[in-house]
């Protein structure tokens, strides 16, 4: 729908007063748009993406199906058989013909169903992690996904978002973005919301934020001015080009096996050919074209060209898994790693506590007291220690020290339903519920200490104020400041005791300290809180700076419990039985975390190292600490990157847990950097290859178990293709070279001598390779896949013991075959009765319940085939159904004549099945001799990780 002249448009907004453009947008700056308008400017302007490349067309996907060289030369056989039919009129159709047609036309069929499939998932993906923004609308803050911000949005940026749409900014505390995807300059640029004149360039229009951007310090409140195309990213991007498909390491070296066993296939297929013609009596060019035939019907079948979309549908159906789990999976590639993990690096609040802060004690110069209540509920008591009735100096100091906690605050306590929520930092929530069970109301607040600026908080200070007037003392500002203990510490001159202020000596500072270690050791959070004050009259009153953090009045401690997850503990041990180290990495006080360490089982020694420990370690001593230590506290994000960074030199794959700006470029380096979905900034996102959408640590721990389940998935499927068509070529080729052996040679009465035909090759490739093989893909993960140790790291997804086993099926599968064909035929080393016809169909249902119980026989490399038996429910569907299929093949009169089958009956199918049948029992023998060799090498290694 066109936009009309009437509606809010808006040109050059950074000209206007940040008042102009609301009123030209018709919107409220603190109220925002209501719903039905909201509602209304979406359906008028769209919604707020770029134009993205039209997608192809079905047509063309399935006519992609038949770009293979080796497909195209079975497409120009079956013309040509077609075409010798027409001249010779041998048989009542092109039996042949048509049967090559219609496998080829299935096979498409298959591959284009089995492509759509991981497409489909892929949009869902995507859908799930698409960005979220947060708006004023109808006075209520709230998140919604960013292509639906329309102008006249009301969008508030905090540190670590990405701007979602072109906006100007209404307030700002500090707010610095970094634009380089728009104007190339990588320095962060500060932004105010004071009016710029001209016409500057995009960096230059420091009153406005643009789409795409991210916001790297502080935070803002902004009106949307442009969506979409009509941002400046829009107008620069033009149309979206669509971003090429992520190629794994998996699906690079399944590309190169299958390219490896091609070349091996078609020089098979080539000795093959010219055994034909040298023991065979090969006349005319009709046996001559069936020779050849028959070569490329071997090459299509024997070699894999779907595995890399079987191998992307199965990954993209484990992704939509994990997010059903709440893990959702940025990049393909984290799938794979995932099962290698042999290091969890998480955070301590809210991944493995439960992130719902609550106050418990505050402690002043003149004592304490603790504040009864959980949860975001501002309902408790106030409780001084030891004192039943405390004077008016105690009460005042608590005051204060929670009106400061209750100001440096960016968080807002809601009720909605009856129930109490928190709308930003949990630990700011816990501070103004607090405040409220001490009778102080925001209402209040606001009204006395009305914020004019802020100094936001860094992980890298590690503290954060705001600075307000004073309604009752007009000629002062107040600045707060609320932030770690022992650094806000070094920075205060002096003690708020009762209403005066008393300089803090070494002693005092020492008393305060342990006060601090004493809380930290009831597994307490301690935020330590001050105050300044400063003239009314500065002129720059709004652009505060770190440095006006001096000469602070020490105003209290406050502790804080945020209880560990029930189920953390539990997916610690998960993670030490399947050999996963876990590491907990916190600013909190090291005290504190040991505690919470030892409690969720992480270690029991109670050590941890912290920030400035780490900060004055040499890379030698570093990597000798991060083998021996599992907890570090008072980090920043540049300590978590060497930690990452060690670990790796150790041969670990680690998977970093991460939520701030600065947390990116550690979640960059690590194996599988892990965001969280809740606390979680746009940028950590970005940076991420997983999301957790509850921010928990046992959902990391479910998602290694998941990643090891797909690519055990894959490796079943893998062993089962491979090996079935391995036997396919073993068949064709020794039966052809041992044609006299085996009989073969006296049943033909003259021409080409084959032990299977074309067609019911490629009928094998069909049935066999194809639902069974995708059922493994769905397997339902080993119970045992958390007890063993992880995928040493760089273990090719075939190992040379697969491929030991996979040789070793294959020759089952032809010795079997071969010989149930030569029992078949008069003459050989088995004496029979047949006809060439009846031989080949023997050998052809022989070869096809071979890979029917080969495929019990392929989930596991050394557990029995009959464990779990019953357990996969689509495996059983797809053998059923491969067997039905074949039955027409053999009875039905159409199809005898189109794969040259004849009647088989009961008998037959039972000697059929005992042959076939082999390869399942004696690759049970062969498990048994592994576990008897190597039983105990799995819990050995599983035991040496967790030690």
């Amino acid at each position: 729908m066109p936009v009309t002249p009437t509606d809010p448009i808006i040109d050059k907004p950074y000209r206007q007063t940040a008042e102009e453009v609301a009123a030209a947008l018709k919107t409220q700056p603190q109220s925002g748009l209501g719903p039905t308008e909201a509602a209304r400017r979406l359906a008028l302007y769209g919604r707020n993406e770029l134009d993205a490349v039209p997608p192809r067309p079905q047509w063309l996907k399935f006519l992609e199906q038949f770009t293979d060289v080796l497909v195209l030369l079975l497409l120009a056989a079956a013309t040509i058989s077609a075409a010798i039919w027409l001249q010779e009129r041998d048989t009542a159709l092109p039996y042949e013909a048509l049967a090559i047609f219609a496998i080829v036309i299935l096979n498409a069929l298959m591959g284009y169903i089995q492509e759509a499939r991981a497409e489909r998932a892929a949009a869902a993906l995507r859908q799930l992690s698409a960005t979220h923004s947060s708006v004023i609308r109808d006075g209520d803050r709230r998140s919604i996904p960013a292509a639906e911000l329309v102008p006249g949005d009301i969008v508030l940026v905090a540190e670590g978002d990405t701007i979602p749409a072109d906006a100007r900014l209404i307030e700002s505390a500090s707010l610095q973005t970094v634009e380089a995807a728009l104007t190339g300059e990588s320095l962060p640029v500060s932004k105010d919301v004071a009016s710029v004149t001209g016409t500057p360039e995009l960096g230059d229009q420091h009153d406005m934020v643009f789409s795409g951007t991210n916001a790297v310090y502080g935070h803002g409140r902004a009106v949307v001015t442009a969506t979409g195309t009509r941002t400046a990213m829009g107008r620069i991007a033009g149309m979206l080009e669509k971003a090429p498909d992520e190629i794994t390491p998996l699906q690079r070296e399944l590309d190169r096996v299958g390219k490896a066993l091609a070349v091996t296939v078609v020089l098979i297929a080539i000795a093959m050919i010219g055994t034909i013609f040298l023991v065979s009596d090969v006349r005319g060019f009709s046996e001559i074209f069936d020779v050849l035939i028959l070569g490329v019907a071997l090459a299509v079948a024997a070699v894999p060209e779907g595995l890399p979309a079987v191998v992307t549908a199965v990954l993209s159906l484990g992704m939509q898994r994990l997010a059903k789990n709440k893990a959702i999976i940025r990049r393909l590639v984290a799938v794979e790693t995932l099962g290698s993990a042999t290091v969890i690096a998480s955070d301590k609040t809210g991944t493995l506590t439960r992130n719902e802060m609550t106050v418990r004690r505050v402690v002043t110069a003149s004592g304490a007291a603790n504040l009864s209540g959980t949860g975001y509920a501002p309902h408790g008591d106030v409780e001084f220690v030891g004192m039943p009735s405390p004077g008016e100096t105690l009460q005042f100091e608590l005051a204060r020290a929670l009106t400061a906690a209750e100001r440096a605050n960016n968080a807002i306590l809601q009720q909605r339903d009856g129930n109490w929520s928190v709308q930003g930092d949990p630990t700011e929530g816990a501070l103004i519920v607090a405040a409220r069970k001490a009778g102080l109301l925001s209402e209040a607040l606001n009204a006395r200490f009305a914020r004019v600026g802020e100094v936001p908080f860094s992980s890298e200070r590690k503290l954060m104020s705001t600075v307000h007037t004073d309604a009752e003392q007009p000629e002062r500002l107040i600045m707060v400041t609320k932030g770690a203990p022992d650094i806000l510490l070094a920075r205060c001159t002096e003690e708020l005791v009762g209403r005066d202020t008393v300089a803090l000596t070494d002693a005092r500072r020492a008393e305060i300290m342990a006060s601090n270690d004493a809380l930290a050791q009831e597994a307490l959070r301690t935020l330590g809180v001050a105050f300044r004050s400063l003239p009314a009259d500065r002129p720059d009153y709004d652009a505060f700076e770190e440095d006006a953090e001096h000469d602070l009045v020490f105003l209290g401690l406050i502790g804080m419990i945020d209880p560990p997850r029930r189920e953390a503990r539990e997916a610690v041990a998960r993670a030490q039985a399947a050999g996963i180290r876990s590491i907990l990495i916190t600013g909190d006080h090291p005290v504190t975390a040991a505690i919470i360490a030892a409690e969720l089982g992480i270690t029991a020694e109670g050590r941890a190292v912290t920030g400035a420990e780490l900060a004055a370690m040499t890379e030698a001593e570093l990597d000798r600490t991060v083998q021996e230590v599992s907890v570090y506290a008072r980090v920043n994000p540049e300590h978590k990157l060497r930690i990452v960074k060690a670990l790796q030199r150790a041969g670990e794959t680690v998977a970093m847990t991460g939520d701030g700006v600065n947390d990116a470029p550690a979640l960059k380096a690590a194996d599988i950097g892990v965001a969280m979905g809740i606390t979680g900034t746009d940028v950590s996102k970005e940076a991420a290859d997983m999301v957790l959408a509850d921010d928990n640590f046992a959902t990391i721990v479910a998602a290694v178990a998941e990643g090891r389940a797909i690519f055990s998935n894959i490796r079943k499927f893998l062993r089962y293709l491979l090996s079935s068509n391995i036997g396919e070529v073993m068949t064709m080729f020794f039966g052809i070279l041992l044609a006299d052996v085996i009989g073969l040679t006296g049943a033909a009465t003259g021409g080409v001598v084959l032990p299977l035909l074309a067609t019911q090759i490629l009928w094998i490739n069909l049935v066999t390779d194809g639902a069974p093989a995708l059922a493994l893909g769905v397997d339902p993960a080993d119970d045992d896949v958390m007890r063993r140790p992880p995928r040493p790291r760089g273990e090719g997804v075939i190992t040379g013991r697969m491929w030991g086993g996979i040789f070793l099926v294959g020759a089952i599968m032809a010795v079997g075959t071969l010989l149930v064909l030569d029992a078949a035929l008069p003459g050989g080393m088995i004496e029979g009765t047949g006809t060439l016809a009846y031989g080949q169909t023997m050998a052809f249902t022989t070869l096809v319940m071979f890979q029917l119980f080969n495929v019990f026989n392929a989930r596991s490399d050394n557990r029995s085939a009959f464990h779990g038996l019953f357990t996969n429910h689509w495996l059983w569907g797809a053998v059923v159904l491969s067997l039905l299929l074949h039955a027409f093949v053999v009875y039905t009169p159409v199809l005898q004549e189109a794969f040259s089958t004849v009647s088989l009956g009961a008998g037959d199918w039972l000697f059929c099945a005992a042959v076939s049948s082999s390869v399942l029992w004696l690759c049970e023998l062969s498990k048994i001799a592994t576990r008897r060799i190597g039983g105990d090498t799995i819990s050995a290694g599983v035991s040496e990780r967790s030690a």
